[in-house]
């Protein structure tokens, strides 16, 4: 398929959507418009919300991360977790 043919194709589907949409109720035609208006906005925020959710992806990793590395650091008595200020004495008070 050529590039014009393409084009001529998206304005025949493009005449034949608002055609119908001029056949709707105004109660229909409301919400067509609400979704075609939620569809556009979805499609112009897309790429900022690729964009976010690779950088918070890598937000996640790196946490993991450190978490991992944090707790390779830590005793353990058997599956337990003891970190040094619980192994301290207590005061007396």
């Amino acid at each position: 398929m050529s590039a014009d043919k393409f084009l001529a194709a998206l304005v025949v589907a493009a005449c034949v959507v608002m055609l119908l949409r001029l056949a709707l109720g105004a109660r229909r035609r409301r919400r067509f418009d609400a979704a075609w208006y939620a569809f556009a906005d979805a499609l112009r925020t897309l790429p900022r919300r690729l964009a976010r959710r690779r950088a918070s992806r890598r937000q996640v990793e790196q946490a993991a991360d450190a978490a991992i590395r944090r707790a390779q650091g830590v005793d353990r008595d058997g599956n337990v977790y003891t970190p040094e200020s619980l192994r301290r004495p207590r005061k007396p008070h």
